[in-house]
């Protein structure tokens, strides 16, 4: 038995999961935390890590300090993604963490944020990795700077790519007006397709039998078109939406205002300003998926757990 801390650092939330990893894939959470400090507001626009952003980041990470100390673990891996490849002062982001928490702070390619993704979501989804050699399981990471597509077995990754799109990201570039315009959703989907349509280029769609997403964007879809009374992880985890279901929710939130965003009881406030665009580009990749693959994928799986987990369950291989 070892106990691993894994921290996620993205563009629009930190995340903390205190866990013991027990034969190398189980993992039994001791803490699991969020708290959304978007690190990556305009970065896209200025190249930089604004101090705001640092200042929030660097209390939570305080926080998180705090919760090792308590709760003890044996090793602790720190993964920061879109937000940090993009900054030209991603040096003072990674000696502020050092200082807080004695270790760097991995600046992972999309690559392997995808393949950790991949690891965390099927690690709780064993079922569904069964797919044959000839067909795949997809993971998609919908995330605030950007989306990996990632497809394989059980056995491992078998294709991978990071797009530079996200909640964050999209909202940022394309999204200004409350509700959105139509011009600014048709401009926006738009770009959505053509990057699915590069995705394509690399990971075979076609062969995919199963389709998976994680991360805030894609759950909060999920509660919504469940009518949670609350955000539940539980009644999220592992619920399966037909393409259908799924266009309506996230429709639905994209086309609401902010406070009637604000309103719904499992809206993270964090998340009210971005879900739309990551609803958008949710929708999109559901609707893509079941043309690819010729009607054969039309119901997609939310997981609460990736690559938070997927970073836990490395330690314990020595990655």
């Amino acid at each position: 038995m070892m106990r691993t801390a894994a921290i996620d650092c993205g563009t629009n939330s930190i995340r903390l999961l205190i866990a013991d990893v027990a034969d190398g894939r189980t993992l039994t959470d001791v803490v699991r935390v969020m708290r959304v400090v978007r690190l990556g507001e305009g970065v896209d626009t200025t190249g930089r890590l604004s101090d705001a952003a640092l200042e929030r980041t660097f209390t939570a990470a305080r926080e998180y300090a705090g919760l090792i100390d308590l709760h003890g673990a044996d090793r602790i891996r720190f993964v920061a993604t879109s937000a940090t490849r993009d900054a030209a002062n991603r040096d003072e982001f990674a000696a502020g963490i050092h200082d807080l928490l004695g270790v760097h702070p991995e600046v992972v390619s999309g690559e392997e944020e995808a393949a950790l993704s991949f690891d965390g979501a099927l690690s709780v989804l064993p079922a569904e990795a069964s797919a044959g050699e000839d067909s795949l399981v997809l993971v998609v990471d919908l995330g605030g700077g950007s989306t990996e597509f990632v497809a394989g077995t059980a056995a491992g990754v078998a294709a991978s790519i990071s797009m530079d799109m996200g909640c964050v990201r999209f909202t940022e570039r394309y999204l200004a007006s409350d509700p959105p315009t139509t011009t600014e959703i048709t401009t926006m989907e738009n770009e959505v397709q053509r990057l699915i349509a590069d995705a394509a280029l690399r990971v075979p769609f076609d062969r995919v039998t199963r389709l998976i997403g994680v991360a805030g964007s894609i759950t909060t879809v999920t509660a919504h078109a469940l009518r949670l009374p609350e955000y539940s992880p539980a009644d999220i985890h592992g619920a399966e939406l037909d393409q259908a279901l799924v266009a309506r929710a996230a429709t639905e939130l994209l086309e609401m205002t902010r406070d009637q965003r604000a309103a719904l009881p499992y809206m993270h406030p964090g998340r009210v300003d971005v879900i739309g665009a990551g609803a958008l580009i949710w929708r999109t990749i559901t609707a893509h998926l079941g043309v690819a693959t010729g009607g054969r994928v039309v119901t997609s799986i939310a997981s609460e757990h990736d690559i938070l987990d997927g970073i836990a369950l490395s330690q314990s291989s020595g990655n």
